[in-house]
């Protein structure tokens, strides 16, 4: 049986999109989308909408930086890569991911009590 597809949960592609762009550098977003998917292996479907209001307001944020350049199919693309201030907030938001995370697998291991 297939894997049903997934939205992203609410504040995590921001997360998602610094991770990508400190782990392989500057990428046009329909690269970042792209390689989300497929670390995903499909299960996360982005909508590229989504994504470039996501590398919007991380520019605002001062968390990444854009320029233009060619892409590899030879056309003008924007290239993000993140910012000395993103790879502080790639740390912070890393460890409440972490720490939110922790906290729902625990909740989820409850065991029914008896009554």
């Amino acid at each position: 049986m297939a894997a049903e597809k997934s939205e992203v949960l609410q504040g995590t592609l921001d997360l998602m999109i610094l991770k990508t762009l400190h782990a392989l550098g500057p990428q046009h977003g329909f690269g970042i989308a792209r390689r989300i998917e497929q670390v995903s292996e499909d299960v996360l479907t982005l909508n590229e909408g989504t994504v470039y209001t996501s590398l919007l307001r991380l520019q605002q944020q001062r968390w990444i930086a854009a320029k233009w350049g060619v892409s590899e199919n030879n056309r003008k693309a924007r290239y993000y890569s993140i910012t000395k201030t993103g790879l502080k907030q790639l740390t912070i938001e890393t460890e409440n991911w972490e720490r939110i995370s922790g906290v729902i697998a625990r909740v989820l291991s409850l065991q029914e009590q008896q009554r």
